[in-house]
């Protein structure tokens, strides 16, 4: 939804009434996660996507009935083993979309949630999808960490799911809890869908250098907050690396520690060390293995990085910290120029993400989709 989210604000900010559909459920090997959204603008526009072209027709013709009855819909997408082109997605997985219409009327709080979006806040949208009683389905609630705005039916509903919904929201998870009917934690008849907006995960560039620039671009590209950082203010400019978010000149190990101290950094963020030169690098890995952090890759040929291991150890870290560390940085895709070095980083924190292999997709077997 973030990757639409703005385009739903100038249409809804306008007046418009938009069907949107978003999914919210997978099942086997789907193509896209919970959360992916597609949008129909009253001029037929669309924007976004949630199968990567598999059912988007199917949900064009839905999103525009939906606006038309102004009913929400949850409608199931998948194969048989028999025929898998019976109902359009033929990756063999199943979805869950739920369409929607959107408007001043049907979800006045929009410009709240793009708001604490745009600022960082972490917000999440809470939806009921499935009632036993359909007048509930389309209710919503929008969660922030310290307030609420709406209700999904009762007092009793809210409370409820208003805690998991903050649960998830910490985690940054997006997906659907069940319940009873109203708001039981036990039993069915009501289905509800978080809609997760927390603060984009960071990247953090250590060292000014042409490999950097390109880093910077990528990470960007992947929707990562970007950070440049180096000691040495000649190299670390804006004009240098227009790609990244900020440019920080600074001791890479001080900086580091700071945003630690701040609580800027989190399980998703991703590090990568391209100073190869032991003075800055070798400080650096020393608070970088030691935080619970989603990547931490350095850059340097086989002796550097053998002499950066034996630096490292002599410092105090242990064997299993060391583990950690993706040296030397990246996947062996025969890269050469910075960009293609950026590729080969960028391509080896999705698959340790997504715990994906690295390996070529024709020579193997199995699903495709996680």
């Amino acid at each position: 939804m973030r990757d639409v989210l703005d385009e739903l604000h100038r249409r809804w900010a306008a007046g418009e009434t938009v069907g949107v559909g978003t999914v919210v459920a997978t099942f086997s090997s789907a193509p896209r996660s919970p959360g992916a959204a597609m949008l129909v603008a009253p001029d037929g526009t669309v924007t976004g996507s949630v199968s990567g072209g598999c059912v988007e027709g199917a949900v064009y013709e839905l999103a525009q009935q939906v606006v038309a009855e102004r009913a929400p819909v949850l409608q199931r997408y998948g194969v048989t083993d028999d025929d898998a082109f019976a109902v359009g997605l033929t990756c063999g997985g199943i979805i869950d979309i739920y369409v929607q219409h959107v408007d001043r009327d049907s979800m006045p709080e929009l410009g709240d949630v793009v708001e604490s979006v745009h600022s960082g806040q972490p917000v999440a949208v809470v939806t009921v999808v499935e009632h036993e009683r359909p007048g509930l389905v389309g209710e919503h609630l929008i969660v922030w960490p310290d307030r609420v705005a709406g209700s999904l039916g009762s007092s009793r509903m809210d409370d409820a799911v208003v805690d998991d919904a903050r649960g998830m929201l910490a985690a940054g998870r997006t997906g659907t809890l069940h319940y009873g009917p109203d708001g039981q934690r036990r039993g069915e008849g009501m289905t509800v869908f978080v809609n997760s907006f927390e603060p984009p995960a960071r990247l953090l560039v250590f060292g000014a250098i042409d490999f950097a620039a390109a880093m910077a671009k990528m990470g960007a590209y992947l929707g990562y907050q970007v950070t440049v950082c180096d000691a040495r203010p000649v190299f670390a400019t804006k004009s240098r690396f227009p790609d990244a978010h900020e440019v920080v000149v600074d001791w890479p190990h001080r900086y580091l520690a700071a945003e630690v101290e701040a609580g800027r950094i989190d399980g998703r963020t991703a590090i990568a060390v391209l100073t190869h030169d032991p003075k800055f690098d070798v400080p650096l890995l020393e608070v970088a293995l030691r935080l619970d952090v989603g990547y931490v890759g350095a850059m340097g040929s086989r002796k550097t990085h053998d002499d950066r291991f034996a630096r490292l150890r002599e410092a105090g870290l242990t064997e299993a910290e060391l583990e950690r560390l993706s040296s030397p940085i990246g996947l062996d895709l025969g890269a050469r120029t910075p960009e293609e070095t950026a590729v080969s980083i960028a391509a080896e924190i999705i698959a340790l993400r997504w715990s994906g292999s690295g390996s070529r997709l024709a020579e193997l077997t199995g699903r495709i989709h996680g």
